[in-house]
């Protein structure tokens, strides 16, 4: 049997991180200078968050973050500069 990954219960947020209740009961809190967009959204607009299992979505803002993401350490992945190889 295999046990499914933890998904966000309750998401809210200080002046500078995201706090995440998961179902596992741990609580994630990140820096929001990880997401560009949440930083600079307003407090209505961060509110606005839709929680589905897999993670956080904002559809306003244009912002999904996955719990997998969260655990694992990953900020924004949509701008990320260039690097050789």
């Amino acid at each position: 049997m295999t046990s499914l990954p933890p998904s966000p219960e309750r998401v809210w947020f200080d002046e500078q991180r995201l706090f995440v209740d998961l179902s596992d009961g741990r609580q994630l809190g990140v820096p929001l200078a990880w997401f560009p967009r949440l930083l600079h959204a307003t407090p209505e607009q961060r509110a606005a968050v839709w929680l589905s299992p897999a993670g956080l979505h904002w559809d306003e803002i244009d912002e999904d973050i996955s719990v997998e993401g969260l655990i694992a350490g990953r900020g924004d992945m949509t701008h990320r500069p260039n690097t050789a190889a």
